[in-house]
């Protein structure tokens, strides 16, 4: 069986840079992965939760700062500048909303690849939720299979626990459609989101106190759900 290889986003839109990076990235053992626009890299990073991002700042539909400063509300993990712009300010205000590093264009591949080396190096992986997860009032008992609300055990079915319990495992992260319909309902279901709607919201009605204004499992449009 091969080994998982770390998963590297890079968001850029100079087709040139995805050209010559991702046979880069894949010759050192990383899985490149490709973002053209910040939107799209947003919904990339909530999907594949990829082990490490590098980002451009000049993109087409937003600035690479916003795009910075919405993933750091729901991504933790090493986040690289990759732009033009070398004035300080520019630098500064990149590493003051979450960046972990900045390279300047024209870069060298090298010193891109020792970057990404030494902040993947840093990172320290998750620990997965196990065990008793108490929101608010809610108790999910993970070892168990118990689920209580005000302290009153709640009746789910088998796919309610399972989707619960992968958002629980992931608590506070966005977990995107096909993550879940794939480890739950398996590959061949990865597009059938009306499964998904139809469980969460019998979840909702059975944990939420106004299941029209979820608090407890929140949608992210176009994307998945997080637990929070």
């Amino acid at each position: 069986m091969s080994a998982v290889r770390p998963q590297i986003l890079v968001i850029d839109d100079e087709p040139q840079i995805h050209r010559f990076l991702s046979p880069a990235l894949d010759a050192v053992g990383y899985e490149p992965r490709r973002a053209d626009n910040g939107q799209e890299g947003l919904r990339a990073i909530a999907l594949w939760s990829p082990d490490a991002v590098v980002l451009d700042l000049g993109l087409p539909d937003m600035d690479g700062k916003d795009v910075l400063s919405r993933a750091r509300e729901f991504y933790a993990g090493p986040i690289i500048i990759l732009s033009a712009r070398d004035k300080e300010a520019e630098k500064i205000a990149a590493l003051d909303l979450g960046a972990n590093d900045y390279v300047e264009k024209p870069f060298g591949v090298g010193e891109l690849l020792a970057r990404l080396r030494a902040n993947l190096r840093q990172t320290s992986p998750r620990p997965e939720v196990t065990g008793p997860l108490r929101l608010g009032n809610i108790l999910i008992d993970l070892d168990h299979r118990r689920i209580t609300r005000k302290d009153m055990p709640i009746r789910v079915t088998p796919k309610e626990y399972d989707v619960l319990a992968y958002l629980a495992r992931n608590v506070g992260k966005v977990v995107g459609h096909k993550a879940l319909l794939t480890a739950i309902w398996g590959k061949a279901h990865a597009e059938d989101t009306q499964y998904l709607r139809v469980v969460v919201g019998q979840l909702r009605q059975k944990l939420e106190d106004d299941p029209a204004q979820p608090r407890l499992i929140v949608t992210e449009p176009g994307v998945g759900y997080r637990l929070l």
